[in-house]
């Protein structure tokens, strides 16, 4: 006979103890491997819509690596960048999932990396594309159509003639896919005479990136792999 330490666990004992360990499985991958979040806004698109759910990965951003150029990346608000719609999920259910990874997180931004620590960027040449330490983007595979050039600023006599950098060190310049619906780095650029502005309000810290984005989840029918543009390679170094 065995003895009454020995007895097996009842079902809902076991029930219990398997979600225990699901629980902490979570929170791990979470905090350490990937996590869910959605498009708030239509400031991705035309690849990301609003409210598609995408999975970012964080291995790649572990210990002294940072993101390069070319990715898109999930990063806490600055300051000041956030909307309405970014509030996230509202319903109690949700909002305990999304705190373990299981649902897909609001309160964060999404935009692509264009220029990284030391990095100038200029908007933009007679073809109106942006150039990076002076070598021009070809972003036609990936932005949304414009009117004028890759890179307006929302206000300001220096719409679509302007120069960021060079980018401090531990900051980003990120922008959206649709730059003409997008409060990124260029809307939050200072220009001559504009009142209520910051200047440095243009950058995003390294250290309030969550993550790269690699998956389109959901709807199915958006469903695929996100990878780094070819049009990123073979920029020059910084100065």
């Amino acid at each position: 006979m065995s003895s009454p330490g020995s007895r097996r666990l009842n079902v809902w004992q076991e029930t219990l103890l398997l979600l225990a360990i699901a629980l902490v499985l979570a929170i791990v991958t979470k905090a350490f491997f990937v996590q869910a979040f959605y498009i708030p806004s239509g400031s991705m698109e035309p690849g990301f819509v609003k409210d598609d759910r995408i999975v970012v990965e964080k291995v790649s951003y572990w210990g002294s690596n940072s993101p390069s150029r070319g990715d898109i990346v999930v990063f806490k608000d600055p300051g000041d960048w956030l909307g309405p719609e970014s509030v996230g999920p509202t319903n109690l259910v949700a909002r305990l999932l999304s705190r373990i990874g299981l649902y897909p997180a609001g309160g964060h931004l999404v935009k692509r990396v264009i220029g990284i620590a030391g990095d100038t960027i200029t908007c933009c040449d007679e073809q109106g594309r942006i150039s990076v330490n002076g070598k021009p983007l070809d972003e036609s595979g990936y932005i949304a159509p414009q009117t004028e050039c890759n890179g307006p600023m929302p206000t300001g006599a220096a719409h679509c003639n302007w120069t960021a950098g060079p980018v401090p060190p531990g900051d980003l310049f990120v922008m959206g896919d649709n730059r003409n619906n997008s409060a990124d780095s260029s809307e939050h650029m200072c220009t001559a005479n504009q009142p209520n502005c910051s200047p440095g309000d243009e950058w995003v810290r390294t250290d309030l990136v969550v993550g790269k984005v690699f998956a389109l989840i959901w709807p199915l029918g958006h469903f695929g792999l996100v990878h780094r543009p070819a049009t990123f390679d073979g920029i020059p170094d910084a100065g």
